[in-house]
């Protein structure tokens, strides 16, 4: 089983660097058994899930130890008391207007049932959905953007639909881009970059950072 990249252990929580291509948590199937939070659970018997990235989605993933903490944690989650930062690489030149301003994308997200797994933007039945974006560069793919994320909201392909939703769905996305852009990339260029929280135990402020691999 390969090796777990740790980036914080305490003995209330643990924020784990997953790679790309590993679920967060067991499919269905034989197949789906290994992931993240099995790995885990096999080094902290404790070790409990407290959000999922998506299975193409690397980067920074926050796990509990213990049920107490797993609440705290997941109350931080629902009252947007953890900052989030993503970094993504999209379809389209998108002009920077040279002053680093954030967007904000509101487009509410529902199941798209008939599709399932797949989710779309229903302002009729869908949950409410905020992400704030901003250019952060150049990318060094032609006709391609890199930018900065932080969604307010945490529904499943917020980001990947959001960003579809506006016209530059990200590189390598095999659900809502078209063939052109899914070749792009050999992966979802989709990267949870950093996260801040305030410790629910100790009160201390935390900051962590995994380095943006593509």
């Amino acid at each position: 089983m390969p090796l777990l990249q740790v980036i914080h252990e305490d003995e209330a929580l643990l924020v784990l660097d997953k790679p790309a291509g590993l679920l967060c948590v067991p499919g269905r199937g034989a197949d789906k058994q290994d992931c993240l939070s099995e790995r885990a659970r096999q080094r902290w018997h404790d070790a409990l899930v407290v959000h999922r990235l998506d299975m193409g989605t690397s980067g920074l993933v926050l796990m509990a130890r213990g049920i107490e903490m797993q609440r705290a944690l997941g109350h931080a989650f629902a009252t947007q008391q953890v900052d989030k930062r993503y970094e993504a690489v999209v379809d389209g030149v998108i002009d920077a207007g040279g002053d680093g301003a954030w967007r904000l994308i509101d487009a509410p997200i529902a199941a798209d049932w008939p599709r399932r797994p797949l989710r779309i933007v229903d302002p009729v039945h869908g949950k409410a959905s905020l992400t704030r974006w901003r250019v952060k560069a150049a990318a060094a793919q032609p006709g391609a953007t890199r930018l900065e994320l932080a969604p307010q909201t945490g529904r499943t392909h917020q980001l990947r639909v959001h960003l579809a939703h506006i016209g530059h769905p990200i590189l390598g996305d095999a659900l809502y881009a078209d063939e052109a852009v899914q070749a792009r990339a050999p992966r979802l260029l989709l990267h949870a970059a950093r996260l801040e929280l305030t410790h629910p135990f100790s009160g201390e402020p935390l900051r962590f950072e995994s380095r943006v691999p593509f």
